[in-house]
């Protein structure tokens, strides 16, 4: 095939690009009876995984959706840079992980926000972002998302009134309890 015909073989092809959902949340605890559900969905869906490729939320999340059967989205993972610049610190990135993003960016928690943190790329890699309860880097996911006027949600247990969801819902984000209703918001969303 010349360069021409190839030229216009992939005009005339179309590529459908999937969209991908950040799921942001605890590193430390895996709130199963929230991630696992939603990370089996997002992969029913046909969407890409995002998270940051730990442990926790990270972890449940992504094992629930790489064992969900025909699935086409791929597991994402956006790795932390060790503060020595060794590369990933331990743990990372977690088994499940199919597509690692190293950075070099070794900062999280409460410094989330700063401009060495993988948060910022976290956030704006996602087409829309799930957050599920965790503690300060993932309240500075949701503060970015915020920030960057990315399509959020927050995913909680009844109620609904853990510190992120009540920040987030203060600022105009929707807090859903029901798994079925997060889905129709990404739906409509993405």
């Amino acid at each position: 095939m010349n360069p021409s015909q190839l030229r216009e073989t992939c005009r005339e092809t179309t590529v459908r690009r999937l969209p991908i959902v950040g799921v942001m949340g605890s590193g430390a605890h895996g709130h199963e009876d929230l991630s696992v559900p939603l990370g089996r969905t997002i992969a029913s869906a046909g969407w890409h995984l995002l998270t940051g490729g730990g442990g926790g939320t990270m972890t449940a999340a992504s094992r629930a959706f790489c064992e969900t059967p025909k699935r086409s989205g791929l597991c994402i993972g956006v790795l932390p840079g060790a503060a020595d610049g060794s590369g990933s610190p331990g743990g990372y990135p977690n088994p499940w992980v199919e597509v690692a993003i190293r950075t070099h960016l070794p900062l999280s928690g409460a410094a989330g926000t700063e401009p060495d943190s993988r948060n910022h790329v976290n956030v704006l890699s996602a087409d829309a972002v799930v957050a599920l309860p965790g503690s300060a880097g993932t309240e500075s996911e949701i503060e970015l998302a915020l920030r960057y006027q990315r399509p959020l949600a927050l995913h909680d247990r009844p109620p609904g009134d853990s510190r992120q969801s009540t920040a987030a819902a203060a600022a105009g984000a929707p807090v859903f309890t029901a798994l079925d209703e997060l889905v129709a918001w990404l739906h409509r969303t993405l």
